[in-house]
């Protein structure tokens, strides 16, 4: 029972996340999409845990915060948001970079998971 409980918590701290980040049409207005291009890293004997692609509209929420893949790691996860900031204030159109999730576990060492990133923000064509 308190383990249902503690998902339910978890679903509505995720929620309230995402509706205090706002739209991407309301945060950051000249843009028209945000692609994020992502491999994700563990420090084990298969280091690539997964890549994965995703692509954000003017209609999404602009929650750029994503989890912590390794099951076992508290607080952690990985905060694009300062990036996507600094490239829509700078009218960049890309950067790339890496990520290191600093969650914290008994088991797991510092530094046990990261992501190396490539975002691309395309803009609205009138904003130019």
């Amino acid at each position: 029972m308190a383990l249902k409980q503690n998902y339910k918590e978890k679903l509505e701290l995720k929620k309230n996340a995402m509706l205090a980040a706002g739209l991407v049409s309301e945060r950051f207005p000249a843009v028209s999409s945000i692609m994020f291009r992502m491999t994700y890293y563990q420090r084990t004997a298969d280091p690539v845990l997964m890549t994965r692609t995703m692509s954000f509209s003017p209609t999404n929420y602009a929650c750029f915060r994503l989890e912590c893949m390794r099951e076992e790691c508290c607080d952690g996860g990985f905060d694009l948001t300062p990036v996507v900031t600094h490239l829509v204030k700078n009218n960049k159109k890309s950067v790339s970079g890496k990520i290191v999730c600093n969650g914290k576990s008994e088991d797991l060492p510092h530094a046990h998971a990261s992501i190396a990133y490539e975002v691309s923000v395309q803009y609205n064509k009138s904003a130019k």
